[in-house]
């Protein structure tokens, strides 16, 4: 039996563990921390408790896909519902929107709130819907670096459409093209962040991430999204991966261009394949010091990184959902802060997450666990002390006015996350969270591949390689290291 290493178990890690066991391989993963799932943890307080990391599930059937594959009911371990609203979102100056689920609730909306015509939203969405179907194949299920991809009749239908992408504009300018409502543009604009980018430089094809979510929904699992990783952690025990845990790889072992396994401390464990679902960053400047660099892809520009903050609150609020946005007056300004200066600016934009919404025992009874994200640079030796004591005053004076309430008297337990405290739990290089940004028309293009071109035997997977980062992203780089590696 051929023998699979695997360096981490995030999310990607744990897809690919679970895929190459079913595929025939022996399957070891070592993970640095006491606990699986990467940023996709959890964590109690005073009775409350957390997600930690990533907080939207989208495009369930690729964690359901594993089960399948093993020949399991998904449903006897995981389950998970549809949300009506995906989100609400506020304006300073009152203005609320709310987006539904159901495509014709959702573009009634629309034009109620911002006067936008709903054939002009069902054109965008159309369109959007046309850039996935044209790109998936290429961009999100195959890798990019292997000749065979571009030799498929789909990629060569995508290249006969290319205006379709409008890789010549920015998303801003797409959104700006197809909306007059400044509020809507701003509302689409978001979409930019679900890989960390800027939407007045990341391309227009990234209006495709709206259609992913318009089309396949928002999801609550039950349990919060570490039931994501419970469940799949369960899954790969049950089909036989081991892991051993709170047990770091300090050095990837190669003999000539021939990977041959790992080394923990002064042993040496012997594998026919390594897979690192480390950071593509410290994969090489840490575990293969000795090997040359691919200092283009190691140097391109960080994603953005967020501050949060958990909140326990001792008291409920009827006007918000799971998902809350209270939008920034200056979305460019905001963008500029984060790519430009490394900074955050003076009124950015506050994400509210509130699982208790849905999961009964997240939060005492009439109380909520708020989770209060700020997007902001990756860490380049700011000075966060500073930071977070600037955005705490400002997200709770400026919540305290759009909600009509004393905030900071409603907070009864508080924890915090900061871009240099991701770096440290989760070795995400600079604590970004999608890796490198996707501000240009080729970024996809530039994220390191999932296989070495020098070293054989070697793979990679996760948010910081093809396709990026987000959980769907990332299961997908489980699926391509799958269909890449041999079989047994």
């Amino acid at each position: 039996m051929k023998k699979a290493i695997i360096i981490g178990s995030g999310i990607a890690g744990l897809a690919t563990s679970i895929r190459l066991a079913l595929k025939g391989y022996k399957t070891n993963v070592f993970e640095i921390n006491s606990y699986p799932g990467g940023k996709l943890s959890s964590f109690e307080l005073d009775g409350y408790r957390f997600d930690a990391g990533p907080s939207l599930f989208t495009m369930p059937h690729f964690v359901t896909d594993l089960f399948e594959l093993a020949g399991e009911d998904y449903k006897l371990h995981f389950n998970y519902r549809k949300k009506n609203i995906a989100c609400n979102y506020f304006w300073s100056d009152g203005t609320k929107f709310s987006a539904y689920s159901k495509k014709s609730d959702f573009l009634e909306e629309i034009e109620n709130t911002f006067g936008e015509p709903k054939k002009n939203v069902d054109n965008y969405l159309k369109q959007a819907k046309k850039k996935y179907d044209l790109t998936a194949s290429l961009f999100l299920e195959q890798s990019l670096h292997k000749l065979e991809t571009y030799l498929s009749s789909s990629t060569l239908k995508a290249m006969l459409q290319l205006p379709v992408f409008e890789l010549h504009k920015t998303l801003h300018q797409a959104n700006s093209k197809a909306f007059s409502s400044i509020k809507l543009i701003q509302l689409f604009d978001r979409y930019a962040t679900y890989n960390g980018s800027d939407p007045y430089r990341t391309s227009g094809i990234m209006t495709l991430i709206q259609h992913l979510e318009g089309a396949y929904g928002t999801f609550v699992p039950e349990g919060g999204m570490v039931a994501i990783t419970d469940a799949l952690y369960n899954l790969a025990l049950r089909s036989g991966v081991t892991f051993d845990f709170e047990t770091p790889v300090d050095e990837i072992i190669t003999h000539g261009n021939i990977t041959k396994g790992v080394r923990v401390k002064d042993t040496f464990f012997d594998a026919d394949f390594v897979v690192s679902n480390m950071d593509i960053y410290p994969t090489y400047k840490r575990l293969l010091p000795l090997q040359k660099q691919p200092e283009k892809k190691l140097s391109q520009e960080r994603s953005s990184s967020a501050v949060i903050f958990y909140w326990g609150i001792k008291d409920s609020f009827n006007q918000l959902e799971l998902h809350n946005i209270f939008f920034s007056d200056n979305y460019k300004k905001e963008f500029q802060a984060i790519f430009d200066q490394n900074n955050v600016s003076e009124d950015p934009t506050i994400y509210v997450n509130i699982t208790s919404k849905d999961i009964k025992g997240d939060a005492p009874e009439g109380c909520e666990n708020w989770f209060v994200m700020i997007n902001t640079p990756a860490d380049n030796g700011q000075d966060w002390e500073l930071i977070v004591n600037r955005l705490r005053a400002f997200i709770i004076s400026k919540l305290s006015k759009e909600l009509g309430i004393d905030l900071e008297a409603l907070i009864v337990c508080e924890s915090l996350l900061t871009p240099s405290l991701i770096e440290k739990k989760t070795q995400s290089h600079m604590g970004a969270l999608y890796g490198s940004s996707s501000n240009s028309p080729i970024a996809a293009f530039l994220r390191h591949p999932n296989f070495s071109n020098r070293l054989k035997n070697l793979y990679f997977c996760g948010g910081s390689v093809h396709p990026g980062g987000g959980i769907p992203l990332c299961l997908l780089s489980a699926k391509i290291v799958d269909e890449l590696m041999p079989k047994t």
